[in-house]
C-alpha cells in the first residue's frame, strides 16, 4: 500500500540515527517515530519555490533521507508509513481538520495527514508532519487518554460520530490540534491533499517560508520572518530573522542546507517579492 518494498530501509534508519532491533511491535514504533521526528524538519521550502511536491517514495527517500531535507505532513507521514510497512506494521492514513489556530466555531477543510498504526489489535496514532505542536511519540486511541513525553501533555478525545481529536496540553490548559474521523485514507488520497495544499491560492504554505522542529526539550519553528522557540515550561522566546539570516537559520536551527539557487529563491520569498 506504502510502497514500503521501495524504501531503502537502512538509509532511512541512518537518516533519523535509529539502531537496534526492529520488530512490528510498540518499543519499535515509538523508538523509531521519535527519531524521526526530533531529526527530520517539518518544512514547505519546495512548496515556497513553486515546485511539484511528488509523494512516491523514491522521492521522497531522495529529498529526505539523500539529500537531508524536511518536508511537510504528507512527504513526512507517507515515508514514515513506507518504513512501517516494510518493517512489518499495519498502516492507515486518516483525514484532519486543523484545529490549532484557536477558531472552534470555523469546520476547517480536510488538509492534515496522519496515520493509524494496529499494535496487538490496538489503534495507535503515528503523526511524524505536524511541526512543533506534534507529538513524539505515537498516542493511544482512547477516549480520555492523557500521556506525557518528556513533559509535553497529549489527550485523545472522542466526539460524535467516532471523530478523535488530538490535543495538547498548556499553562491555560488543553487546547485541541486537529479531529479526523474514523475512514481510511490511502496515498491517492494523500495526493489529492497534497494537490490543494501545494498549489491553491488559499492554501497557508504559499507565500512564506516555515520550517518547525519539535524537541525533547525546547520546540522551534520559524514562519515567515518569526522564529519562536517554546520549552516544555511554556516558556517562549522569540525573535524576528531577517532576509540576512534566513539561510544561516535554516542551517543551523532546523539543519536544511538549501543550495544557492534556492536560497536565492527562498530570500525572495521572505522579501515578499513571490
Amino acid at each position: 500500500m506504502w510502497g514500503g518494498e521501495e524504501l531503502d530501509l537502512d538509509a532511512y534508519l541512518a537518516r533519523i540515527g535509529h539502531s537496534g532491533e526492529l520488530a512490528p511491535d510498540l518499543a519499535t514504533l515509538r523508538s523509531v517515530h521519535r527519531a524521526n521526528v526530533e531529526t527530520i524538519p517539518f518544512e514547505n521550502l519546495d512548496v515556497a519555490l513553486g515546485r511539484r511536491i511528488p509523494l512516491d517514495v523514491k522521492s521522497l527517500q531522495a529529498k529526505l533521507v539523500g539529500r537531508r531535507r524536511g518536508g511537510y505532513c504528507y512527504e513526512q507521514n507517507s515515508l514514515l508509513a513506507a518504513a512501517l510497512e516494510r518493517i512489518g506494521f499495519e498502516v492507515a492514513g486518516r483525514g484532519a481538520r486543523n484545529r490549532s489556530r484557536g477558531h472552534a466555531d470555523v469546520v476547517t477543510p480536510i488538509t492534515h495527514a496522519v496515520l493509524v498504526v494496529t499494535v496487538d489489535g490496538e489503534p495507535w496514532l503515528a503523526d511524524a508532519g505536524f511541526g512543533w505542536q506534534g507529538p513524539l511519540e505515537p498516542v493511544p486511541l482512547a477516549d480520555g487518554v492523557r500521556v506525557e513525553q518528556d513533559g509535553w501533555v497529549f489527550g485523545v478525545g472522542v466526539e460524535a460520530e467516532g471523530v478523535h481529536v488530538l490535543r495538547a496540553l498548556r499553562p491555560e490548559g488543553w487546547t485541541d490540534l486537529y479531529a479526523f474521523a474514523p475512514h481510511t485514507l490511502f496515498p491517492v488520497d494523500f495526493e489529492l491533499m497534497n494537490h490543494y495544499s501545494s498549489g491553491h491560492p488559499r492554501s497557508r504554505f504559499l507565500g512564506q517560508v516555515v520550517a518547525h522542529l519539535p524537541g525533547a526539550t525546547v520546540r522551534r519553528a520559524l514562519v515567515r520572518d518569526g522564529l519562536t522557540s517554546v520549552n516544555v515550561d511554556g516558556s517562549r522566546q522569540e525573535r524576528l530573522v531577517d532576509a540576512g539570516q534566513l539561510v544561516a537559520t535554516l542551517s543551523e536551527v532546523f539543519g536544511i542546507e538549501p543550495d544557492e539557487e534556492e536560497a536565492a529563491g527562498l530570500l525572495r520569498v521572505h522579501s515578499g517579492e513571490v
